[in-house]
């Protein structure tokens, strides 16, 4: 039963698993000896034994399932039911007896005045992938045993709430979610707030950003006031820049322990919450913070007296950083517009125009249009299923490191926050542009010249070189592990095709592997392969590394040392002996490859398998039992993609999805060749290959499609979206998730899908389905 509960002093970084993202990071705060509140952690195992004795695993995973989540009403009502049957159900008796027990240990070690604070810790919390900004719940000021009791279930709960399905759909995480309840002692905060290692809204790695409020943090993460802001020079300390915000409450204690909201008179609204003393001391833990990680980090922080506690540390999500933008104000000239509306923090970058919609709560928020701007007095995070919607989102209140304005990074929304009074300058149905850098509203329309669109196209333009927005996410291709280190810095969302096969070259140095196998070094083909796929799932951690297993054709294989002694030889290996048909026909290799993937997963759970030229469904399931065998499939947020190279996937989509296959990449090139009967490598009828041909993108068309009724993720992997602007159109026009190119037109493959995203806003405008 000991598994069910972990102190925080034994928990590191790499307990992502059993202690969720904030409970892993709280554990590796401790460990790096930065001021960290005692407490323990109720780990992602005692949710899951909640969850197995209840009986709850299928029902909540149809209910998941079956639920459109752009419906609101449906989403709604999938969530209060799940949330309903969680709350009905008791806590398993083992679960609870350590639970208790915890808490008398930690209520020795603080005292008998103990208060705690329950905090949520997802397994995908707090990653550098997703945050999940303010979208699980967390209690304060909680008291004795039957209210903690409680409150680990509410936590339980709220991983099923509607704008966490949402969330998690939108940005492809799949599988199913599990969570940790972090418990520690409260801390009765004088003052609080956040604090960002680099600027989090033009990724300026030279200063700190800090932004604090009296009184108990909740205030400032929520984007309920507008809180200080203060830049401080990492290399110094010295404060270069403060905005004083204005705090129209505070949260603190009451005297029965509760959380209690008290208005500030004007002149305590209006004053200044930090010292310089005090944001250079704040500042030091940060940078110290971020030097322990290696990364930049988006932390949380508390004053109590003269003691100051770090309370949270995760990776920057939607983080920026200069210079590896594709557009800069040389590339695009914007035109001259009337009028300054409206002034505020720049919490996300990019500038976009559309039509206001001011709204003043989550009903109005229904309404909002796609392609509108969202005005709002605060952007919570229940209004997260909406914001998808937006075009931008303008708020009165809140601040850059609001939970809010973190999740319209992730989102890729220009997002401009603190203007004060947005939702009174502006009018529904206004059109204006919003400037998500620079924190500035204007009336009317910006034209930007931008490359490979025409000059009416609004798309977003980047100031001080910050990458593109796009809701499309940016995968790269990769195969050489030297160059994954340069590669993982760029504004990249993780690797969407691995190449098995250029690693198996270098670690082999050009020896079949067969060769090994004979001689009975098996263990050292995986250890190498491991290494190897290694130096890229750290590079990118814990963004999603999807490795394609090993797809030699039988001429390539025979090129090999030892090769022409195994490989048959075949007049056309493009459709002959390869990916899973050698699988299932050889699957000794096939299986050391297993056995290297779940080495590095055991400490990179960001890897993922994707199987290649998938033919038929009986042969996927031939297949898969291997992949089953491996016990890769049993772990938590594995992911097993295949690949749509051959048109039989048309037919078999549905029941691959069925087989527990999470997503697809179109193989463009080979399926290309097939669906128009072409071999492109051969001169006399290279000039008919098009992977814009119709039959071509209707097949890519009906797989997009029915991978969105299936719930899967869809991806591309080839060169036509990077070359052809319209060719981007096509697909962010079919709904493709992400777009996988080589690292060397990332840039250029930002600017065709920015383009097109903000052509198919302007045209649906055009046509009347938007406001004018």
């Amino acid at each position: 039963m000991a598994h069910y509960i972990r102190w925080l002093d034994d928990l590191s970084r790499a307990d992502v698993a059993v202690a969720g993202g904030k409970g892993a990071n709280l554990g590796e705060m401790t460990r790096a000896g930065l001021p960290v509140p005692p407490g323990f952690v109720v780990t992602a195992d005692a949710h899951q034994a909640f969850v197995d004795q209840a009986g709850l695993r299928r029902f909540i995973a149809d209910t998941l399932a079956a639920v459109n989540v752009d419906d609101s009403a449906a989403l709604r009502s999938a969530a209060r039911t799940i949330q309903g049957r969680i709350s009905a159900v008791p806590m398993p008796d083992d679960v609870r007896t350590v639970l208790d027990a915890a808490f008398t240990q930690l209520r020795q070690k603080v005292g008998e005045h103990l208060r705690m604070a329950v905090r949520s810790s997802a397994t995908m919390e707090d990653t550098a992938q997703a945050s999940f900004a303010g979208m699980n719940r967390s209690f304060l000021n909680v008291l004795d045993q039957e209210q903690l009791e409680a409150r680990v279930k509410d936590v339980w709960a709220s991983l099923y709430g509607s704008r966490v399905i949402f969330y998690r759909r939108k940005l492809g995480l799949l599988g199913e979610p599990e969570i940790a309840v972090i418990v520690q002692q409260m801390i009765d905060a004088d003052k609080s707030g956040v604090a960002f290692s680099v600027h989090p809204a033009t990724g300026d790695p030279s200063l700190i950003v800090i932004e604090g409020a009296y009184g108990f943090g909740e205030a400032v993460v929520s984007g309920q006031v507008e809180p200080d802001t203060y830049e401080v020079a990492k290399a110094d300390l010295a404060v270069k820049n403060v905005r004083v915000g204005h705090k129209t409450f505070m949260l603190t204690r009451d005297e029965h322990g509760g959380t209690l909201r008290v208005d500030l008179p004007p002149e305590r609204a209006d004053s200044r919450v930090l010292t310089d003393q005090e944001a250079g001391l704040i500042a030091d833990l940060v940078r110290r913070d971020e030097q322990h990680y290696g990364s930049p980090q988006d932390t949380e922080w508390a004053v109590a007296g003269e003691r100051i506690y770090m309370l949270q540390s995760r990776p920057i999500t939607g983080a920026l950083t200069p210079g590896n933008g594709s557009a800069s104000t040389a590339e695009g000239q914007v035109e001259t517009l009337r009028r300054e509306l409206l002034h505020g923090l720049g919490a996300s970058p990019g500038v976009v125009s559309g039509p206001a919609r001011v709204v003043e709560s989550a009903q109005e928020a229904d309404e909002l249009r796609p392609g509108e701007v969202l005005i709002a007095q605060a952007t919570s995070p229940d209004w997260v299923p909406f914001m998808r919607r937006a075009v931008a989102i303008v708020t009165d209140s809140g601040g850059i490191t609001s939970h809010a304005a973190i999740v319209s990074r992730e989102l890729r929304l220009p997002c401009i926050v603190g203007t004060r009074q947005a939702t009174t300058v502006l009018k529904t149905g206004m059109l204006i542009t919003v400037d998500g850098t620079t924190g500035v509203v204007t009336e009317g329309r910006v034209t930007v010249a931008a490359p490979h669109a025409p000059a009416d196209v609004a798309a977003v333009r980047v100031v001080g070189r910050v990458p593109l927005v796009t809701a499309t996410r940016l995968m790269v291709n990769l195969a050489e592990p030297e160059r994954a280190k340069d590669v993982a810095a760029m504004p990249v969302d993780g690797v969407g095709l691995l190449r098995a096969e250029f690693m198996l070259l270098t670690a082999l140095a050009g020896e079949h592997p067969k060769r090994l196998l004979a001689a009975g070094r098996a263990e050292e083909f995986v250890a190498r392969m491991a290494e190897q796929e290694r130096i890229f799932a750290e590079a990118f951690y814990p963004r999603p590394v999807i490795l394609r297993s090993m797809d030699f054709r039988t001429n390539e294989f025979r090129g090999l040392q030892g090769g022409a002694e195994v490989e048959p030889h075949e007049e056309n290996p493009m459709i002959g002996f390869r990916g899973v048909s050698r699988y299932v026909a050889e699957p000794e290799l096939f299986r050391l490859e297993l056995q290297a993937i779940k080495r590095v997963r055991q400490e990179f759970p960001n890897m993922h398998l994707m199987l290649p030229f998938v033919r038929t469904g009986s042969e996927l399931q031939a297949c898969k039992r291997f992949v089953d065998e491996s016990g890769l499939t049993e772990q938590r947020d594995f992911q097993l993609w295949i690949m749509a190279e051959v048109p039989s996937v048309v037919y078999w989509l549905e029941d691959y999805a069925r087989m527990g296959v999470h997503g697809v990449s179109i193989g463009s090139n080979d399926l290309t060749q097939l669906v128009l009967g072409i071999d492109r490598d051969n001169d006399v009828l290279a000039s008919l290959f098009d992977e814009r041909d119709q039959a071509v993108t209707e097949t890519i068309h009906e797989i997009i499609s029915t991978c969105r009724r299936q719930g899967l993720h869809s991806s591309i992997c080839g060169q036509a979206p990077s070359v052809y602007p319209d060719y981007a159109e096509t697909l962010v026009r079919f709904g493709i998730d992400s777009i996988s190119v080589n690292a060397d037109v990332v840039d250029q493959t930002r600017s065709n899908i920015a383009a097109a995203e903000q052509r198919i806003v302007l045209s649906a405008a055009r046509v009347g389905r938007l406001s004018p």
